[in-house]
């Protein structure tokens, strides 16, 4: 007759229940080392924003990106602490937890965290802020931009070339390659001209009240105020067709105080401009000489009247 062996059952100590254990620390430890793998195979989101175009919004963009980025570390880890004590602490009971009024460090981790975290962010913010305001010594191009209501007027400091535009009228229509400008939402009002990939000095002033110039892919916004002079670089890495607007209520049509800015490669740039002087001047002949034309014709009728005069008194 063969003999049956009692079986232990198993005691909460056995190798079993503390391989359970281990098996969720493992998994954890093998998804922090994938993870880099993982994340270095995605790329960034623009959280709603403008990676920019221009070597100063691209310095914008990784200020939002890494504030958006820390707000959702903040918030993730703040909601898995609200679910654990729900879940930890919930009512299994009538008795009442054990109660205690102070906890050292748990006082001290949630008082010097959030310090840490806003002083990162306010360094982070005074370098980007640094490198946005920073203005080169010797720009390629400079332009004095004036905002009025309700239009802008770009004049190209030494070049003898000024572009002027109001109320969605495009006088000056340059698009890429020598092609129209387009597409047609983005060409709006008149356009400021630049060379890609160089640094353009803007000083920026107002004729009469308080205007915003804003280009949305340049995450950049100045105002224009009256009596005060604001000066910033603009270093547009990419040739491209712009659009912009005036941001601040400044009248009745501000809703159509457009503009848009077009970055061409050097040469064309350079082409650009030379053919704009040459209009300039071409103009200024035309209306000299008619000037000229207009003067000798209205000497020649005093002449002819003060003969007729001359011959009506004999």
């Amino acid at each position: 007759m063969a003999k049956v062996g009692l079986v232990d059952a198993p005691t909460p100590g056995s190798t079993g229940a503390a391989a359970l254990k281990r098996y969720p620390r493992r998994l954890a430890l093998v998804g922090a080392a994938l993870l880099p793998f993982i994340l270095g195979g995605c790329q960034l989101p623009t959280f709603w924003g403008y990676r920019g175009s221009t070597t100063q919004a691209q310095d914008e963009f990784r200020l939002w990106s890494g504030t958006f980025i820390a707000a959702i570390v903040v918030g993730v880890i703040t909601g898995a602490l609200i679910v654990w004590s729900i879940i930890r602490y919930r009512r299994r009971s009538d008795e009442v937890p054990r109660q205690f009024q102070y906890h050292f460090g748990l006082e001290m981790a949630y008082t010097i965290i959030p310090i840490i975290i806003v002083l990162v962010l306010f360094g982070f913010t005074v370098v980007t802020e640094n490198a946005v305001d920073d203005v080169a010594p010797h720009p390629a191009v400079t332009v004095d931009v004036y905002a009025f209501q309700w239009g802008w007027q770009f004049n190209y400091a030494g070049k003898d070339v000024s572009v002027l535009g109001q109320t969605l009228n495009d006088p000056d229509p340059v698009g890429l390659n020598g092609g129209p400008c387009e597409p047609t939402d983005h060409c709006l009002g008149p356009g400021l001209v630049v060379p890609a990939g160089q640094t353009v000095r803007i000083y920026l002033r107002s004729r009469d009240t308080i205007h915003g110039f804003y280009v949305p892919q340049f995450n950049f916004s100045r105002y224009a105020q009256p009596g005060f002079l604001n000066k910033f670089d603009l270093t547009v890495q990419h040739e491209g067709i712009y659009r912009a607007q005036c941001t601040q209520f400044c009248g009745l049509y501000h809703s159509e105080m457009f503009f848009h800015v077009v970055a061409l490669p050097p040469a064309q740039f350079a082409a650009w401009l030379s053919s704009e002087r040459s209009a300039t001047t071409t103009a200024v002949r035309s209306t000299t000489s008619a000037s000229s034309g207009a003067t000798t014709a209205a000497a020649g009728a005093v002449s002819h009247t003060s003969t007729s005069t001359r011959k009506a008194a004999a």
